[in-house]
C-alpha cells in the first residue's frame, strides 16, 4: 500500500464527465488499496472569469478582495470532486486550503507556503478518506485567504505529499509527460521515461510549461518524487522526476530542447568601461521588478563598452523606457537599442558534465543552416543563445536531430 497525492489541473477536472473520469481513476488506485490523497484547480477557464469579474467592479482589484474571490474557483471543483467519488462508493471529504491549515505569507495573489498543518488529512487517511485538497490557496497568521500565483495548484500539490512524506506525487495534466521538445513543433519528439530535477528546473525555467518552476523547485527540496501523467489516458506510466540520476551507462548526453519565444534583446552602446557600471544599468531595471535573464558586457575599446541583456518581451518597452529616461543620460552612454522579435533555444543534459564538445555540435549545427547566435549562456547542464525568432522552429528541429533525440536511448 502507497500513500499517493494526485493533482488534477483545471482541463482535467473541467466538465462534469471529466469530473467523473477523474472520480474513477482515484477509485481504481484505491481499490489497489492505496490511500489517496487528490488536489484540484479551479474548472478550466473558471480563474479568468473571476478575474475578469474582479476587473468589471475594480480597474484594479484590491489584492486581498481578489484573493477571496478567486479563490472560489478551487472551492467548486473540490465539492463536486467528493461528490463524485461518493458515487463511486467511496468516502471522501474536501478542505479548502484554510481548512487544511495550508499557512502561507501574506503576499496576495502571489503567497508562499511557509508551512501545512496535515494532521487532519492524516486522521481521514487512517479512516479511508479520499481527501480532496483545494490547490493554489491557503491562509496567511491573520486568518486572510490567499493564493500562490499561476500554477499554484502543482506547488500545492508538491507541498502536499511533502508534508505527508507520500510515496508518490502524480501530476495529471493534458499530456502525457514531458518529452525531448515541444512535439507540436517537433513530430519525432519522444517522451522521456524519467529525468532528473535539475533538468526538470532547466527545462521549467527555460520554457517547458509542463510543470510550474516553483513545484519542481519544492519538490527538489523536499525529495517529493514526482510523475508527470495525462488524465485523458487510461494507461501509462507518463515521466518520473527524479533525484538520482539513471545509471550512467543509460543517461542520454542531452535530454531535451527547451525555447522559449517571448525574449527580447536590448543592447546599451557606448557605456563608460568602468568599476560599478553594470549596477548603474540594472539597478534601475530592477528597482522597476524587471526580470533580466542573459547578459553579455563586451571588451572595452577605448575606455567604452557595449552592454547587452534580455528580458521578457512584455516587459521590452518599460525597459527601453527606463534605460532612455534614466540610465543612458546618467552614465552617458551612446545609444539604446532593441529587438523584441528574438527567442532562446536551449539543450539541456545531466550528461554534459561528462561529455566535451556539445556546445561546439551546438553551434555547428546552426552554422550549417545560417542561424547567426546573437548570445550564448551556460550553466554546468543547459546551453542556452538567443537567435532571430523567425528561425526558432528550424532550431529547435535541427537540434533536436543533432542530438538524436528522436532515437531510443541505448
Amino acid at each position: 500500500m502507497a500513500l499517493i497525492v494526485q493533482k488534477y489541473g483545471g482541463t482535467s477536472v473541467g466538465s462534469p464527465e471529466r469530473i467523473r473520469s477523474v472520480a474513477q481513476r482515484v477509485a481504481k488506485y484505491k481499490s489497489q488499496g492505496h490511500q489517496v490523497v487528490v488536489v484540484v484547480s479551479a474548472m478550466s477557464g473558471e480563474t479568468n472569469r473571476l478575474i475578469a469579474l474582479a476587473k468589471e467592479i475594480q480597474k484594479h482589484p484590491d489584492p486581498r478582495e481578489l484573493d477571496v474571490v478567486i479563490s472560489t474557483g478551487e472551492q467548486v471543483t473540490i465539492g463536486l470532486v467528493s461528490m463524485a467519488l461518493m458515487e463511486q462508493g467511496l468516502k471522501a471529504k474536501s478542505y479548502t486550503g484554510a481548512q487544511v491549515k495550508i499557512h502561507t505569507d501574506s503576499a496576495f495573489t502571489k503567497a508562499r507556503i511557509a508551512s501545512i498543518d496535515e494532521e487532519n488529512i492524516r486522521t481521514d487517511l487512517a479512516n479511508d478518506y479520499v481527501v480532496v485538497v483545494a490547490g493554489f490557496q491557503g491562509m496567511d497568521e491573520a486568518g486572510n485567504i490567499t493564493t500562490l500565483g499561476r500554477g499554484g495548484s502543482d506547488t500545492t500539490g508538491v507541498a502536499i505529499a511533502a508534508a505527508l512524506r507520500a510515496d508518490e506525487c502524480q501530476i495529471y495534466t493534458d499530456v502525457d509527460g514531458v518529452y525531448t521538445t515541444d512535439p507540436r513543433m517537433v513530430p519525432e519528439a519522444r517522451r522521456l521515461k524519467s529525468i532528473t530535477f535539475e533538468e526538470m528546473l532547466e527545462m521549467a525555467s527555460l520554457g517547458s510549461k509542463v510543470l510550474q518552476i516553483r513545484s519542481v523547485e519544492f519538490a527538489g527540496k523536499y525529495k517529493v518524487k514526482l510523475r508527470v501523467l495525462s488524465s485523458f489516458a487510461d494507461e501509462g506510466e507518463g515521466t518520473l522526476i527524479t533525484f538520482e540520476e539513471n545509471n550512467k551507462m543509460e543517461q542520454a548526453i542531452i535530454s531535451g530542447i527547451a525555447f522559449n519565444r517571448d525574449e527580447a534583446k536590448i543592447t546599451v552602446r557606448g557605456v563608460p568601461d568602468k568599476p560599478g557600471i553594470a549596477y548603474q544599468i540594472l539597478g534601475p531595471v530592477s528597482e522597476a521588478n524587471i526580470d533580466v535573464d542573459m547578459i553579455i558586457q563586451n571588451v572595452g575599446v577605448d575606455g567604452s563598452t557595449d552592454f547587452s541583456f534580455t528580458v521578457h518581451r512584455n516587459e521590452f518597452n518599460k525597459t527601453l523606457d527606463i534605460l532612455k529616461g534614466k540610465v543612458q543620460p546618467h552614465i552617458g552612454a551612446r545609444d539604446v537599442i532593441g529587438d523584441n522579435k528574438t527567442a532562446k533555444v536551449s539543450v539541456v543534459g545531466v550528461g554534459m558534465r561528462s561529455h566535451v564538445g556539445i556546445a561546439s555540435k551546438m553551434f555547428r549545427t546552426l552554422a550549417e543552416e545560417g542561424i547567426n547566435i546573437q548570445m550564448i549562456s551556460t550553466s554546468e547542464i543547459k546551453i542556452s543563445v538567443v537567435i532571430d525568432e523567425k528561425y526558432l522552429e528550424l532550431a529547435v528541429r535541427i537540434l533536436h536531430k543533432a542530438f538524436d533525440l528522436d532515437q531510443e536511448a541505448i
